[in-house]
């Protein structure tokens, strides 16, 4: 469970005595709290504090963990996973928002781009260290040992989360007001971050570019059987995988250092497209060495998310920031139904069909007018 550790929490349910459909229901049920969450949380956010939202949503991982291995069964992984879903839609949208006003209240916003992409790689390599320590506490403690150390990794992040610096917007500051009115003012928020991403130009269309590229990313889940298919011993399916994540990792971190946020989109989009022949070779192959070719475009594809995320955040103009950040997040939930029917249509080749096609959305959804975003509204 470590680090959405999915193949353990996916054996809990099989052990404690799930079946294959009651599996599928809890994973259905988290992607619909996702898809309903996403964009309220995001207003929450905007609305008091987006360094609350992020602590609240590490805290309501860490309960999750805790119901499931205090009291394993399939209320309880259902009352889990609602949690869970809950907790990431309250950090999706409020991290950007809270990274770029941070960094913008600092005089630095133009490092945005590498700031995040940062963020994005530590993200990725975590997966490494958390994979090794549920490894090791596995044989000594089972599930309970492991589900307990996933309490305490989440509780640790909450702290973390609230000791970041949030700087001061007039929105969010807590006033004693009734209730009625503190619905109101939500709502406000709600209504402002849907208009700016649904009716300005420009946002709208980074936003359905940033919604497109991140769903590509549920390719990340068909990694393991890739290699299963293309002959990689069982035993070094674990390691093989985890390498790609890596070239990830490497890919969101170079972003913002090679001038990549400098290129015009359809550049951008050039360089996503490129990445895709090896793919189509690679799945004709079906050897263990495409995973190279995997590992290269997982590169190229994660570098390119990070810059449409930060021409995201440097188009948005109103308060809202997060609310806005969470229609994309919204969308990327949509969007990832396409992967998912592409790979049960015709497997990677099809994918890699529906990354030519995003990348070929990409000149309209990051256009820029000039050297500068123009026809901004005002806040």
């Amino acid at each position: 469970m470590l680090a959405d550790a999915v193949p353990l929490y996916t054996l809990l349910f099989a052990e404690t005595g799930l079946t294959e459909a009651q599996i599928s229901a809890l994973f259905a049920l988290w992607s619909v709290v996702g898809v309903l969450g996403e964009v309220p949380t995001g207003a929450l956010a905007d609305r008091f504090s987006r360094r609350t939202a992020l602590v609240a949503g590490s805290v309501a991982q860490a309960a999750c963990y805790a119901l499931w291995t205090a009291y394993p069964g399939f209320l309880a992984f259902a009352a889990g996973f609602v949690l869970w879903g809950l907790g990431g839609t309250l950090v999706s949208g409020a991290l950007e928002a809270l990274l770029y006003d941070g960094l913008t209240a600092e005089g630095a916003g133009e490092h945005f781009a590498r700031v995040y992409g940062d963020v994005h790689a530590l993200g990725l390599v975590a997966q490494l260290p958390a994979a090794v320590a549920a490894t090791l506490l596995y044989p000594v403690g089972g599930f309970a040992l492991v589900g307990w150390a996933s309490v305490g990794m989440c509780l640790a992040a909450a702290f973390v989360a609230s000791r970041l610096p949030e700087p001061p917007r007039a929105v969010a500051e807590p006033v004693a007001e009734p209730a009625a009115e503190q619905r109101t003012r939500y709502l406000s928020t709600l209504r402002t971050g849907m208009r700016e991403a649904l009716r300005r130009p420009l946002v709208r269309g980074a936003v359905l570019a940033v919604a497109l590229l991140a769903s590509l990313d549920g390719v990340e889940e068909y990694f393991p059987l890739l290699a299963g298919q293309w002959q990689v011993p069982v035993t070094w399916i674990p390691l093989a995988v985890v390498a790609i994540p890596l070239a990830g990792a490497a890919g969101s971190a170079l972003a913002g250092r090679l001038g990549l946020y400098r290129l015009r989109a359809s550049r951008l989009a050039l360089l996503l497209a490129a990445s895709v022949p090896p793919l189509l070779v690679a799945s004709v192959l079906a050897r263990p060495g495409g995973l190279v070719a995997v590992a290269a475009c997982y590169a190229v594809y994660r570098a390119v998310l990070v810059v449409g995320s930060a021409r995201l955040q440097e188009r948005i103009e109103s308060t809202s920031r997060a609310t806005v950040t969470s229609v994309a997040g919204l969308g990327t939930d949509l969007a990832s139904l396409l992967l998912f029917g592409a790979w049960a249509l015709a497997g990677l080749p099809a994918v890699a069909v529906l990354a030519l096609l995003v990348a070929a959305a990409l000149p309209y959804g990051l256009r820029t007018v000039g050297s500068r975003v123009r026809g901004r509204a005002p806040t």
